[in-house]
C-alpha cells in the first residue's frame, strides 16, 4: 500500500477542531483503530493514499490543502461571509458546516465560469437602498426591483431573484451531499457576498414553506447586509433582526393590494374553517393560509388569540404521507438544486468548450454524461 510521506499533520488536526471532532471520532469515520491514526499523527507512521483520500473527502478538502507546510490561514480558505456566518453560529453541526462550505464552492465555480466567459458583472447583486424605509416600503420596493407579477410560486421567485445577482440553492430531497440532515431543525441559512450572495432553503413537502423561507433570507441579505442560519422558530420570531425578517417576507408575499382582495365579511367564525376562506387566495399567491393570517393579524383583522387558535389547532392536523420520489428525472436535479442561472452557465461553457464534460458533471452534482445530454436537450427545447 502506497505511502504519503509530507502529510502536514496539523491540519488534519485543525480540521478536526474546525468539525469539533475528536481523533478517535475520524479514525471510526475512516475505518482505522484510534490508535493507529494517533500513532500516524504523531509521526511514527505514514498516511496511505487511501486513508489521505477519505479524510480529504470528509473535509472538503482536495489533497493538496493537506500537503501544504504551514499553518492554515483561515481568510485565504474562506470568505468574509462564510466566517461571519461561522462565528455566529460556534456550534454548527458539521454536516451542515460541510453543507455550508459545499455552496460556497458552488458560488466561486460560478464567478470563475463568469470570468473565464467575460461575463462576471452582467448580474451584478445591486439592490435598492432601504435605509430609512418601513418594512411595508421595504417590501414595495423590492416587488419592484423584482419585477414580480400577480400570481406566483417558488420557481416564479426564484428565478426573479436569480435575475437580480442572487445564487438560490435547494436542497435535494434525496440522500446525498445536498441535503441538509433530517434530523436538523434548519430550514435555511444566507451568506452575504457584495457580488453574488446566496440563499439555501431547504426542501420540503410544501412549496409554499420554500418560499417563505426564501423570501426571509432573502430579507436577511437585503435588510441586514449579512448571513443568517434558521431554524423552524425563527420563521414565526416576534424580536429582532427575525422578526424584520419575517415581517419583511410576509409584506413582500402579501402586499396591502393583495390583502386588500381578502373580504373580511365572510371570515368564518370557527378558525378550522380559514383553510376553506383562504384557499384560493393561498394558491393564487403561491402562500400557506398562515402567511395570510399573519398579514391579517399585523393589519389588525384579525386577533392574536385567532391566529394562535389556527396555528395551533393546525399542528394537529395529520400529515397526508406522501409515496417515495423517483429518480426518473435525475438529469433534472442540478436545475432544482443549484437554479436555473448556475446550469445555464455551466452549460454555456461547455459548450464553449471552456470545460470539458467531466469538470461539467462534477459542477452538476456528479450527473452522468448521458444525464447531461438529456439536460441539455431539455433547455434547448425552450
Amino acid at each position: 500500500m502506497s505511502k504519503v510521506t509530507s502529510v502536514n499533520r496539523n491540519r488534519v488536526l485543525w480540521c478536526c477542531e474546525d468539525r469539533n471532532i475528536t481523533v478517535s471520532e475520524l479514525a471510526d469515520i475512516i475505518k482505522i483503530p484510534t490508535s493507529k491514526l494517533a500513532a500516524i499523527l504523531k509521526g511514527n507512521e505514514e498516511f496511505s493514499v487511501s486513508q489521505l483520500k477519505k479524510i480529504a473527502t470528509f473535509f472538503n478538502k482536495g489533497l493538496l490543502f493537506f500537503l501544504e507546510s504551514g499553518p492554515v490561514d483561515e481568510t485565504r480558505l474562506r470568505t468574509a461571509g462564510f466566517r461571519t456566518l461561522s462565528n455566529e453560529n460556534p456550534n454548527l453541526d458539521p454536516k451542515l458546516k460541510s453543507l455550508i462550505e459545499r455552496a460556497e464552492r458552488q458560488r466561486q465555480v460560478f464567478l470563475g465560469l463568469l470570468e473565464t466567459n467575460g461575463d462576471l458583472a452582467s448580474r451584478d447583486f445591486k439592490p435598492p437602498l432601504l435605509i430609512g424605509l418601513s418594512i411595508n416600503d421595504a417590501s414595495s420596493t423590492i416587488r419592484n426591483w423584482l419585477q414580480l407579477g400577480n400570481q406566483l410560486d417558488f420557481v416564479s421567485y426564484r428565478a426573479a431573484i436569480e435575475k437580480q445577482g442572487i445564487l438560490v440553492f435547494r436542497s435535494n430531497g434525496f440522500a446525498g451531499k445536498w441535503q441538509i440532515p433530517s434530523d436538523s431543525g434548519i430550514c435555511g441559512f444566507s451568506i452575504f457576498h457584495k457580488r453574488y450572495p446566496i440563499i439555501f432553503v431547504r426542501k420540503q413537502e410544501s412549496e409554499k414553506r420554500q418560499l417563505f423561507t426564501l423570501i426571509h433570507e432573502l430579507g436577511h441579505l437585503l435588510l441586514h447586509s449579512t448571513g443568517f442560519i434558521d431554524e423552524l422558530d425563527d420563521l414565526y420570531s416576534h424580536t429582532g433582526k427575525e422578526r424584520q425578517a419575517n415581517a419583511f417576507a410576509g409584506n413582500l408575499l402579501v402586499p396591502p393590494e393583495f390583502l386588500n382582495q381578502i373580504d373580511l365579511r365572510n371570515k368564518p367564525h370557527s378558525y378550522q374553517n380559514y383553510d376553506a376562506w383562504l384557499k384560493d387566495f393561498s394558491r393564487l399567491w403561491g402562500v400557506s393560509v398562515e402567511v395570510i393570517l399573519r398579514r391579517l393579524l399585523d393589519s389588525n383583522d384579525i386577533t392574536k388569540n385567532e391566529y394562535e387558535s389556527y396555528r395551533t389547532w393546525k399542528n394537529t392536523v395529520p400529515k397526508v404521507e406522501k409515496s417515495g420520489g423517483t429518480r426518473k428525472y435525475r438529469f433534472n436535479e442540478p436545475k432544482h438544486i443549484f437554479g436555473d442561472t448556475f446550469v445555464r452557465t455551466v452549460l454555456d461553457s461547455l459548450h464553449a468548450r471552456q470545460i470539458n464534460i467531466t469538470r461539467a458533471s462534477s459542477y452538476l452534482d456528479n450527473l452522468k454524461i448521458a444525464d447531461i445530454h438529456k439536460l441539455e436537450r431539455a433547455y434547448n427545447a425552450f
